[in-house]
């Protein structure tokens, strides 16, 4: 067959270019296709080069005789790029999908070459697989520009505390080195208390700490005490938030109206009841309860094969914010919901059982505590025995309290 005849023959089979983005800090490997059976096209341009961009697919067009007004479709892995471009594709009328990475096929040998070009190649022919109905990849949920600012501020507030401790670890661990034993979580000091306990310190021979040590502890006490100023006002704008939700749901978003409805059961709080908002039940919409499972990455993960059978834990392919916050709520949940029907089903199956057991069961109740609350936020149902904190117990609240 000549190229002539190949070229008219591809045509009239497809009228959709295929589109791979292989993202790099300084380089974006671009493949073309129009389908299965039809030689991908390599491209180069430079990163963050949006209008090179454009007229590669312009170009691509032009090379596989493809009318200028033919529909693109094009992806690329979910990774530090986030969704701008995304952004940029769809807003050029681009049909665009961010894949998760793990769901690409790979060889299985022990050693496999791997550059950017394989990869190019390997995903747009995935792509076109995808587009003609097969199920080979999995597509990533792309929030709006509104909710994934919102996302900021929880996560704001965990690397701040994250750093928090940090930074009174090391106080402790250098106050520890010479005897003293001063921690600023534990005393809860004002900046001039502190600073008083400090210079009051003495070695186990009653001499003054050694000077730069004086100086590297009052330098970490000043970190400590700046991050400690910034958590208080990001809580403090988060409470405000959710507050003036609780009293004008209309004028609030989406995330803050549920963040609002989350933080009036007992045992979850402000920031729970906030972070599970931003982070899950704003911005998606799940069809039952194994999405909701498995998104948080909470599900099961069974293996079989022949007489060799046994379960591997969870599979923690989902949001892990969302799974290790649930953890912590859940025992929270055991705490201030004690006759809730997730509580009794803790108690009748662990009863006395030991601690191994316990954390084994707990990540059962975290799956079935998340399945509830979105129940609670999606459709009003509280979870059964539950506890309103400003309430006594009652089996549902209205759905339009929900909505």
């Amino acid at each position: 067959m000549t190229r002539t005849a190949q070229t008219e023959t591809t045509t009239s089979v497809s009228k959709n270019l295929f589109v791979a983005l292989e993202l790099s800090k300084e380089t974006w490997k671009l493949a073309f296709t129009t389908g299965r059976t039809q030689k991908p096209r390599i491209r180069d341009v430079k990163a963050r080069d949006l209008p090179g961009l454009l007229s590669e697919i312009q170009a691509a067009k032009k090379r596989f005789d493809l009318s200028q007004d033919a529909s693109v479709t094009s992806c690329y892995e979910a990774g530090r790029d986030g969704f701008w471009i995304h952004r940029f594709l769809e807003a050029n009328g681009v049909k665009n999908w961010i894949i998760d990475p793990a769901s690409i096929e790979v060889d299985r040998r022990q050693r496999r070459a791997k550059t950017d070009r394989i990869d190019a190649l390997k995903m747009v022919k995935l792509l076109a697989r995808h587009a003609d109905g097969e199920e080979v990849l999995r597509i990533v949920r792309v929030p709006s520009l509104e909710a994934e600012d919102e996302r900021l501020l929880p996560r704001q507030l965990s690397m701040l505390k994250s750093k928090r401790t940090q930074a009174s670890n090391q106080i402790v661990a250098k106050l520890f080195l010479h005897g003293v034993d001063l921690n600023p979580r534990q005393g809860n000091f004002s900046k001039r208390e502190f600073l008083q306990k400090l210079k009051a310190a003495r070695q186990w021979n009653g001499s003054v700490l050694p000077p730069e040590l004086l100086r590297t502890v009052r330098a970490l006490w000043r970190q400590y005490a700046l991050i400690t100023t910034q958590i208080k006002e990001l809580e403090q704008r988060q409470r405000k938030m959710l507050r003036e939700a609780r009293i004008d749901p209309e004028a609030a978003t989406d995330a803050q109206r549920k963040g609002a409805l989350l933080s009036q059961l007992k045992g979850i709080g402000d920031i729970g009841g906030y972070t599970l908002a931003t982070e899950f039940f704003a911005w998606r919409n799940f069809k039952n309860r194994g999405e909701v499972g498995a998104l948080a990455g909470l599900t099961g993960t069974p293996f079989q094969s022949g007489d060799s059978s046994r379960e591997q834990g969870i599979s923690k392919a989902g949001n892990p914010r969302v799974r290790t916050l649930m953890v912590e709520l859940s025992w929270l949940w055991l705490r201030w919901q004690p006759e809730s029907c997730t509580a009794r089903w803790f108690k009748s199956r662990v009863g006395n059982g030991g601690s191994r057991s316990k954390r084994k069961a707990i990540v059962a109740v975290a799956r079935k505590l998340l399945i509830e609350l979105w129940h609670f936020v999606e459709h009003g149902i509280l979870p059964a025995g539950a506890v309103l904190k400003t309430e006594g117990r009652v089996e549902s609240v209205p759905a339009e309290v929900a909505a």
